[in-house]
């Protein structure tokens, strides 16, 4: 698929038919892994609208699981600066991914005016709050960085919280663990940020990870 993928990220404009792709990557990688999914939402997506996409991050499967479960609604994902290492993924990793170096405020400043950019094109914004995987196994959803509420808030567009259940358990980032089965996901209700200001940041990310922990203890 190398020189397809490459027509698709020469420019902006074809980016929705590169997520296209990209979904049916998705499919192929999870199913040849022996995954399959149960997806629930308790709320369709409106086709074409923007939103901020924000789930728990335990697994490389995310990803992919992330691209399936958001059909009609182009998104790009923000995500740290070390993947674009990777040989082959890292290199359409740059090209469609908003990327952050943590260690410099310059890059998270960078970060917003990118995804503003986006955003004014019509596309949602897919980031993973806690800001990546913890060391330590036993916790079940890390804290939230701001990032995501930040943007969501001042571009006064909804948050959708997704519930990723069985990723940590299918496929973690340990080696020689993991095993084939179901992956389920539950897409929530949009939490809405129109008429609020980044004085309540803290309220809504509150309220996102109450929501999504709910569904991880059990």
């Amino acid at each position: 698929m190398f020189p397809v993928l490459l027509i698709l990220v020469s420019s902006e404009s074809t980016y929705p038919q590169f997520f296209k792709v990209a979904r049916s990557w998705g499919k192929f990688v999870l199913w040849g892994m022996g995954f399959y999914y149960k997806i629930e939402f308790e709320q369709p997506l409106e086709k074409g609208k923007s939103y901020m996409l924000i789930a728990n991050h335990t697994s490389m499967t995310d990803i992919m699981l992330m691209l399936i479960v958001v059909k009609h609604n182009p998104f790009v994902f923000v995500g740290k600066k070390e993947l674009s290492k990777f040989p082959i993924f890292g290199f359409f990793y740059k090209r469609v991914c908003i990327m952050v170096d943590r260690s410099s405020s310059k890059s998270r400043y960078q970060v917003f005016e990118r995804a503003q950019k986006r955003l004014q094109q019509g596309l949602s914004i897919c980031i993973f709050p806690e800001g990546g995987v913890p060391d330590d196994e036993s916790i079940i959803l890390d804290e939230f960085k701001d990032g995501a509420f930040r943007l969501a808030i001042e571009h006064q567009i909804p948050i959708i919280p997704m519930s990723f259940i069985d990723n940590k358990k299918r496929f973690p980032f340990r080696f020689f663990s993991g095993r084939p089965g179901r992956m389920r996901v539950k897409v929530h209700a949009p939490i809405q940020t129109e008429g609020y200001t980044l004085e309540h940041k803290q309220q809504i990310k509150d309220q996102a990870k109450t929501i999504i922990l709910n569904d991880l203890k059990y």
